[in-house]
């Protein structure tokens, strides 16, 4: 199979027996390009199939309008969401986006990082992985002065605009409605400890346990990962010692997910014998039985707002070393799990 020609200035100026600086100026509308000669490059480059190198481009005015986003999962639905939000908004104001996965890996981070400096993007936006510890790459990007918006799981330690939820009050605001429906012996099936959204939503269950005069038992929080296994494997887990809780406060949709298909497998129901309540409002605690009540992040609006917070950072006249947090109101969604 043949390839085909890239079209360039060039072409079109060899069409119109023109100098190929005429055709770029006519393609910037230039003031000193007359309006039939612009008129006239523009009709062939259409014809031609012209398409802007944007790579050069962006070496001539050190903008590309592309703003890369990495995420540690693309088929996470929360993360879906999100990346919908972000190209809504990049699509409104002139921006394309590059999208990258993590896979939850540092290494492909940091891979993911460079590629995308190396593509002269805008501006990143990024959710970190489970195992990110280190913000080495980050910096590079900040010494490069290219605007980074972290979301939903920020580094704390790392000076950058960042857009999450209100995690540790979600999570106590779940784990009081469990026990005003008087359970007392509730567990939390927590995320890595090095995520500050796992930190965060323990505190929030621990806090509201001891709020009402609820011991703190270690014995039922199980921290893992943030995957259906990790739930399936904490409930298991639970099972094997003899230590059965009568509710179960889990970090994440898919955890929640996961402790639901053992709590099934063991003949326990739902939410006779074991409460339910899992984090994201993914679709699928809708469709199962009983449905799963969980919170809802909005995601797309978490992606509208740090799209927005990018791009008025890359759009700006000067540099402004304040950066901020901006918290979105999370809603609690109430179903039959509990």
């Amino acid at each position: 199979m043949s390839s085909v020609k890239h079209i360039t200035v060039k072409d079109i100026a060899k069409e119109l027996k023109i100098s190929a600086s005429t055709v770029s100026r006519a393609l910037s509308d230039h003031p000193d390009i007359s309006t039939a000669t612009k008129r006239n490059v523009l009709n062939t480059a259409e014809k031609l199939n012209y398409f802007p190198d944007s790579i050069a481009q962006s070496l001539k005015t050190k903008n590309r309008k592309t703003i890369g986003v990495i995420v540690p999962e693309i088929k996470h639905l929360f993360f879906s969401n999100v990346i919908s939000g972000i190209e809504d908004v990049a699509y409104n104001s002139g921006y394309t986006i590059i999208v990258c996965q993590s896979n939850e890996d540092v290494n492909r981070e940091i891979i993911n990082t460079r590629a995308l400096l190396s593509q002269r993007v805008s501006g990143i936006i990024v959710s970190i992985s489970q195992t990110t510890s280190s913000y080495d790459h980050f910096f590079v990007a900040k010494k490069r002065k290219v605007p980074i918006v972290f979301f939903d799981r920020v580094p704390d330690d790392f000076e950058a605009n960042k857009v999450i939820i209100n995690d540790k009050e979600s999570a106590y605001n779940a784990v009081k409605f469990l026990i005003q429906k008087n359970y007392k012996r509730i567990a939390h099936f927590g995320g890595a400890n090095e995520l500050r959204i796992s930190k965060d939503r323990c505190l929030g269950y621990k806090e509201a346990l001891v709020d009402n005069g609820i011991e703190v038992n270690e014995s039922l929080i199980i921290h893992g990962g943030l995957h259906e296994e990790d739930g399936y494997k904490a409930m298991e887990m639970l099972l094997k010692n003899g230590s059965v809780p009568d509710a179960i406060f889990a970090v994440n949709d898919p955890v929640a997910i996961g402790a639901f298909t053992k709590i099934k497998e063991a003949g326990l129901e739902i939410p006779k014998d074991i409460a339910l309540i899992g984090f994201s409002n993914n679709p699928i605690t809708s469709l199962v039985d009983p449905k799963i009540t969980t919170i809802d992040q909005h995601p797309e609006d978490m992606g509208k707002l740090t799209a927005e917070t990018l791009i008025a950072e890359i759009e700006k006249e000067k540099t402004i070393d304040i950066t901020e947090t901006k918290v979105i109101k999370s809603s609690f969604v109430e179903r039959e799990s509990t």
